[in-house]
């Protein structure tokens, strides 16, 4: 597998064997000459909107105070000690999503966000670790960066963020734009500005079991299938009428052992799970969308892409697309995977596609799934 430059000249494979969920790794120059994909007042005016996530946080005199969006006005660029934090800006931002899908040697069901920090010299959030794998680029002016392997993950209790009581950080490093450095999960770190600074984070998804185990029991609610009314025609007289009988508990663990899940279900429950949009995430279509028959000619010559809002993603015979999924055959099977892992066609590789492909893709085009090349 070919070296990147991103990860400090090692492969994918080097870096998951030696770096991943294990040790942090500090790469120079990862994105030679980067500089911020948005401006100061770019960010401001996505923050103030209902349909971006954002957070404005701030520290006078050691008192920490943090504002959600939508974030009307910001304190003045003199003022110090201010960070404003605005999530998901690869939904909304062409190169900021471009940037994001540099880190596609790790799996699409893991990949979640683009987050940009503004802050003002000396802003920060504190020292905090992430229970996630996290990228953090440096966009603009410098910031830095404590680490530590913190084995105390205790609390300071009473403030709105969540900043480690007895953080001892045993590195520290100054990033210049350009710089990346790669912490795993629950890996102690705080980050200061020195200067206006922008600092760029790659997130990474990690459902708990508990969630994924709650969202699966909701999913499958509809496929239980246990026909049959409990009824004991052998039942006696009891003098303990209080008492649950033990032939009535017997009989229902008998019937609730035959709810069986397959590895089907599972990997149904997991696609749709993984790839449904959150709940700030809005899809608007075309306009004046073009007609069936106009739109597969206009696909056939110049192709189309996923929204940059579409997660798509597929294990087997079932494909998975904005938390919907549907089995296909062989040859479909093909030209929507090609579809999944390009999150793109080109008007040759649509050319093989069936007419239900075909209408699938008309559906989504009309929904805002895919747009036109």
């Amino acid at each position: 597998m070919q070296k990147l430059p991103l990860l400090g000249d090692i492969t994918p494979a080097q870096f998951l064997r030696d770096y991943w969920h294990k040790k942090p790794l500090l790469i120079r120059n990862a994105i030679p000459g980067f500089k911020p994909l948005l401006t100061l007042d770019a960010l401001a005016k996505l923050a103030s909107t209902n349909h971006a996530e954002s957070r404005l946080i701030t520290a006078v005199d050691g008192q920490w105070d943090m504002q959600h969006g939508p974030i009307e006005t910001l304190p003045a660029r003199t003022e110090r000690e201010w960070t404003m934090l605005v999530q998901g800006v690869n939904l909304f931002d062409a190169k900021a999503d471009a940037l994001l899908r540099q880190f596609r040697f790790l799996p699409d069901a893991r990949l979640d966000d683009l987050m940009v920090s503004f802050a003002t010299d000396g802003g920060g959030v504190g020292p905090h670790f992430d229970s996630y794998d996290v990228f953090l680029l440096q966009a603009q002016g410098q910031r830095r960066w404590r680490i530590g392997p913190q084995k105390d993950l205790s609390l300071i209790e009473g403030l709105p963020l969540k900043i480690l009581a007895n953080f001892t950080p045993d590195e520290e490093f100054v990033l210049e734009p350009g710089d990346m450095l790669y912490l795993p999960p629950h890996y102690a770190h705080d980050g200061v500005a020195i200067g206006d600074c922008q600092t760029y984070s790659i997130g990474f998804r990690s459902p708990s079991y508990q969630e994924l185990g709650e969202g699966f029991l909701q999913f499958m609610a509809d496929s239980i299938d246990l026909p049959g009314r409990y009824g004991d025609p052998e039942l006696q007289a009891t003098n303990k009428p209080a008492e649950i009988p033990r032939d009535m508990l017997d009989t229902i663990i008998e019937e609730m052992n035959k709810v069986r899940f397959t590895e089907d279900d599972i990997t149904i429950f997991l696609g749709e799970y993984m790839s449904e949009p959150k709940h700030n995430v809005f899809f608007t279509g075309p306009a004046k969308p073009l007609t069936f028959g106009k739109f597969g000619d206009a696909v056939a010559k110049k192709g189309l892409v996923l929204s940059r809002k579409t997660q798509m993603l597929y294990r087997g015979k079932n494909v998975f697309i904005n938390g919907e999924s549907f089995g296909v055959g062989r040859a479909d099977k093909a030209t929507l995977e090609l579809l999944a892992n390009q999150r793109a066609l080109t008007g040759e590789q649509f050319a093989g596609a069936s007419d239900d492909v075909l209408e699938a893709l008309y559906t989504w085009y009309q929904d805002g799934w895919v747009e036109l090349g």
